[in-house]
């Protein structure tokens, strides 16, 4: 399958800092591929996901995004940790402000709201401010606006983090679903290992000072998958270990 995302050689350092985050990182993502990126603080995982989202510049290196051109779309949609919706807006409000500035009619926009507020289960709670929502709905509001711009590659940073357990799972599972609905491939940045192999196609490892990849391992498991399965829970040792 061919890379949607090439990673080349990348470095960043802090202003004024003499050690890289990380160095001559090297790193692809095919197309459709969920792949999760995991590694202790400080390694630099959510530096690297900025860096891919043109938030951060790398200090050396290359980043190359291998999409098509489609009107009314964006090669990228970002997801963070805190939903970071806008107080003032209502929730489909909240979802039309990613879609400014792109080539739609009114139509098409409404369209493409009701679109994802259905993939993420959220149509009844459109007309709902963000302090009506829960913190598992406020995460999922964020993936619907990511979503609603139609991204070939999907970046997310620790968006289940701030969340309880047992949302956690739902929400997992609700992304997995999405996912393959969707056919975007998926860069996900976690802390949480058992999180990373239940979910991803590939789970990689930033480790070392400045951080380099360390591990990069395929988990060719079918799904759906067992949290507990014995195979799983051996892949999450084998990766812990590589920490």
């Amino acid at each position: 399958m061919a890379s949607i995302l090439t990673i080349d050689r990348l470095s960043y350092h802090y202003r004024n800092s003499e050690h890289p985050v990380f160095e001559a990182l090297d790193l692809t993502i095919a197309s459709g591929e969920f792949v999760a990126v995991v590694g202790g603080s400080g390694v630099g995982k959510s530096t690297l996901l900025r860096c891919v989202a043109g938030l951060a510049n790398p200090s050396a290196g290359r980043i190359r995004l291998d999409v098509p051109s489609k009107p009314g779309s964006r090669p990228r949609g970002i997801v963070f940790q805190d939903g970071r919706l806008l107080p003032w807006r209502r929730l489909r409000g909240n979802i039309a402000y990613g879609l400014q500035g792109l080539a739609l009619s009114v139509e098409e926009k409404a369209a493409r709201i009701d679109e994802v507020l259905g993939l993420t289960l959220l149509s009844p709670l459109a007309e709902r401010w963000p302090h009506q929502l829960s913190g598992g709905q406020v995460q999922r509001a964020g993936i619907a606006r990511a979503l609603a711009v139609h991204p070939d590659l999907l970046l997310m940073d620790e968006p289940f983090s701030a969340v309880d357990a047992i949302t956690r799972q739902h929400l997992q599972d609700e992304l997995l679903n999405i996912w393959q609905k969707t056919g975007a491939a998926v860069m996900f940045i976690t802390h949480d290992i058992e999180e990373a192999v239940y979910l991803a196609d590939r789970v990689i490892v930033l480790a070392g000072s400045p951080g380099h990849v360390r591990f990069d391992r395929c988990i060719e498991l079918p799904r759906p998958r067992g949290r507990n399965a014995e195979d799983l829970q051996h892949i999450a040792h084998e990766i812990a270990g590589a920490l």
